[in-house]
């Protein structure tokens, strides 16, 4: 069986696993597709073009709100009963661009931001039209992250710095670094 969105062509990239569904996000369009546990096609919760370069996603602690890290434009907030997208703007009143992993442990929000070298682990902290964004920790070339219950797992050193230079070439592999979460999932 090929599962694909109702319009359009899809270019698949950042997947979140929850216990409705998942989510899946596309680097090339903007888009954010659902795939609920019996159905058979992507359903758009952020339509093609709405955003530029969807990537990680986390749903909040109801399951009716999904934060969305956007390359191009930033982090938004999508109602998922009204379908409302809401560009969440730092307190300076600039988007935060440049997140491209994002996960929630408990109440806090972690995200991978790789928009300069070096990298950073950052937490961030979104309320209805606002975030705010704290750096964790300086890391070397990341891009994903996860939380197994216990710890959140980043991917550094993955080779995409030197993706596009073609002299480029890898002496070591990746590596995934283990940050040990506190039961409120606050940065230590």
């Amino acid at each position: 069986m090929q599962i694909e969105p109702e319009l359009g062509t899809f270019h698949p990239g950042d997947v979140s696993v929850f216990t409705a569904g998942v989510f899946v996000s596309d680097g090339r369009n903007g888009a954010v597709y659902f795939l609920g546990r019996t159905a058979g096609v992507l359903k758009a919760v952020v339509k093609v073009g709405v955003g530029k370069s969807g990537q990680g996603m986390a749903l909040d602690g109801s399951g009716s709100r999904l934060l969305v890290s956007d390359y191009g434009d930033g982090i938004a907030l999508i109602d998922l009963a009204t379908g409302t997208r809401t560009l969440l703007l730092r307190h300076d009143g600039k988007p935060q661009r440049g997140v491209d992993g994002l996960v929630r442990c408990g109440s806090t929000y972690y995200g991978i931001y790789n928009g300069n070298a070096p990298g950073a682990l950052i937490a961030i902290s979104p309320t209805e039209s606002a975030l705010s964004v704290d750096e964790v920790a300086e890391l070397q070339d990341p891009t994903q992250l996860t939380y197994d219950g216990e710890r959140v797992l980043i991917v550094t050193r993955s080779g995409w710095e030197s993706i596009d230079k073609p002299r480029s070439r890898r002496v070591s592999g990746a590596r995934i670094l283990a940050m040990p979460a506190t039961k409120d999932c606050k940065p230590q």
